[in-house]
Parts: structure tokens; C-alpha cells; sequence
């Protein structure tokens, strides 16, 4: 099978390549997943270059662990290990496989039988693929964190990429007003789609614009969380989805210090992968939330396309389309 592979870290142009690999064999629990779409995330940028460097305790000190990265999928189960229960040959199937492991950007995969879900008839495999680890991570954040309500003031900041889109969308099933910060380049997107007010985040400090929020999204934690304290009402609450690995270090410890004398509140989401998505699948289904999709792309492009997602230059969910 054709995979995407990296034996070393670096940029990811010059350390990934196209390589022909053996086919997996599923294990007694797993199955064997002929993979038709994946998309790109945050640990695909991180795990390729090797950092923040502190992530190399869990991707391989010296040499990434998993030579093949990619933690999304859509496809169709063509093999079944000895123990597996709850799916059958011909099933298809999507998910956030993280919790199991790593290694989409391939044209098969054996994972652990729990690591997917059934895929909804109704959905495409480009759209299976580019809600699993976007969407969960918004509904999560919103909802199970956020403790959204109807008519909230929402800030959204990295609003223009795969999470921003779909938090936009969910926030504005609540009624609520929605502010997105982003760049430049995406801020007529941002706009179609929907956000009441859009920030460029090299023009303006959102944390110092005197306006406060009864709910902040972060994809980018890059601020103090003192700034994140004065962009809250008294009752608001912060949540952050990832980021700056120190800046996010800096939230928690603070944030469980503030929680003693402020009714403000700081919070990481700890995801829970895939818990929430048929929901999600259903509203897409029912054309009630639509991802923005960026692409879909070729295995092929995965190299410039990691580079150009670690960039911040994609708008949405970026997608692969595997061929044949």
C-alpha cells in the first residue's frame, strides 16, 4: 500500500515521503480499514517536526514512534481480526482513532475495532472525515465546558480553521453572538459564514479591546491568562482546545488558583474522542451545521499541506481524498 512516511523530524517537505509499505494484518481486535478520506490536525504539525519538544516524550524521543501519523479517517472495513464483535466486512466507518493509535495518511490501516464508528449512510466520506476530532473538540468545548446558553457573547479565536467553523455554527444554534479571530486572508470567509464581528489577529488584541465575552474558544492559546481573565464577564468562562504548549501549562496552573476567589473561570478540554459525533453527524446530515471544507487533496499534497496547516493559511477543515 502507498503511506506517507517520516523516519526522522524536521519541516515536513524535506522528512515526509511517499513510500510503498507492506499491508497491515488486523490483530484478534482490530480491523483492516481501506481508508478513502483523512484530513490534518495540530498533531500531525506537531509530530512530524518533533515539537514543542516536550510532545517527544509521547511521539519517541529521538525518532518518531509512529512512522506514519494521521489521525482521522473515513473508509470502508475490508478485514476483521479473530475477537471483533462489533463490525463486519463491507461496514463503513469513520472516526478520531487517537485514542488507539496514529496512521491515516495511508491507503490502509488495522486499528482497534472501538477506535471508529459506523458511518452514517446519509454522509459522505469527504464530510466523515473532516468532522470526527473538529467537531467533538467544539462540542465539547461549548457545551460540555462552556456551559453555552441562548444569546451568549462568544469569542472565537482561531475561528477560520476546522474547530472555528463548526464552534460558529454551534454557537449560532444558541442564538449567540459570535466574534472570530483569525488572520487577514480569512476574514471574508469568516464573514460568509456567519461571525457578527472578525478581528485580525495582527491588528488587534482581543484580550484589550474593552469588550468582554460570557464564553472564549481558544485554538491558539498564545496570550497570558490574565489577558483571558479581562476578556471574561464576571461570570465567563475560558476554554482552550490546544495551543502553545507553555501558555497552556500556564492556564491550568492558573486557572485552578483563580477558581479559589473568582467566579471566572479558566479551562483545558481533555477531549474525548469521538463522543458527540454521530450528534454531529446528524446535524450535518440534516444540513443544519456545514464543515468548510479546504480541499479535498491527494495523498501526495500531505507534505505541503501539513506546512501550509502549521502556517495557519487553511480556511476550514483541510481534506484528503485517497485515489482508487
Amino acid at each position: 500500500m502507498k503511506a506517507i512516511v517520516f523516519k526522522k523530524y524536521g519541516k515536513p517537505e524535506k522528512v515526509l515521503e511517499l513510500r510503498e509499505m507492506a499491508m497491515p494484518i488486523p490483530k484478534e481486535n482490530e480491523v483492516l480499514i481501506k481508508i478513502h478520506t483523512t484530513a490534518i490536525n495540530d498533531y500531525d504539525w506537531s509530530m512530524v517536526r518533533g515539537k514543542p519538544y516536550l510532545y517527544r516524550l509521547m511521539f519517541g524521543m529521538f525518532k518518531p514512534r509512529h512512522p506514519i501519523t494521521g489521525m482521522e479517517l473515513a473508509g470502508i472495513v475490508e478485514g476483521i481480526g479473530s475477537q471483533v464483535t462489533k463490525l463486519k466486512v463491507g461496514d463503513a466507518v469513520y472516526g478520531d482513532i487517537s485514542d488507539f493509535g496514529f496512521g491515516t495518511f495511508a491507503k490502509h490501516i488495522s486499528i482497534h475495532e472501538d477506535a471508529v464508528l459506523l458511518k452514517p449512510e446519509d454522509l459522505s466520506f469527504e464530510l466523515a472525515a473532516a468532522i470526527p476530532h473538529a467537531s467533538t473538540l467544539a462540542l465539547q468545548a461549548l457545551r460540555d465546558i462552556g456551559k453555552m446558553e441562548q444569546g451568549q457573547k462568544v469569542l472565537i479565536n482561531g475561528g477560520g480553521g476546522g474547530v472555528g467553523t463548526i464552534a460558529l455554527q454551534l454557537a449560532k444554534l444558541k442564538n449567540c453572538e459570535v466574534t472570530g479571530v483569525d488572520s487577514d486572508g480569512k476574514s471574508a470567509m469568516m464573514k460568509s459564514l456567519g461571525f457578527d464581528q472578525v478581528f485580525d489577529y495582527k491588528m488587534v488584541d482581543f484580550t484589550k479591546t474593552g469588550k468582554t465575552y460570557d464564553l472564549i474558544l481558544d485554538c491558539k492559546t498564545n496570550k497570558s491568562p490574565f489577558s483571558y481573565l479581562r476578556a471574561l464577564k464576571p461570570t465567563g468562562i475560558y476554554v482552550t482546545i490546544g495551543g502553545n504548549l507553555g501558555s497552556l501549562i500556564s492556564v491550568l496552573f492558573w486557572g485552578k488558583i483563580f477558581s479559589l476567589f473568582s467566579s471566572k473561570k479558566l479551562q483545558i478540554l481533555s477531549l474525548k474522542p469521538n463522543e458527540g459525533l454521530d450528534e454531529i453527524a446528524q446535524l450535518v446530515i440534516q444540513n443544519i451545521i456545514t464543515p468548510k471544507i479546504d480541499g479535498p487533496y491527494t495523498l501526495e499534497d500531505i507534505a505541503r499541506l501539513i506546512q501550509y496547516f502549521g502556517e495557519g493559511k487553511h480556511k476550514g477543515k483541510v481534506v484528503i481524498k485517497m485515489d482508487g
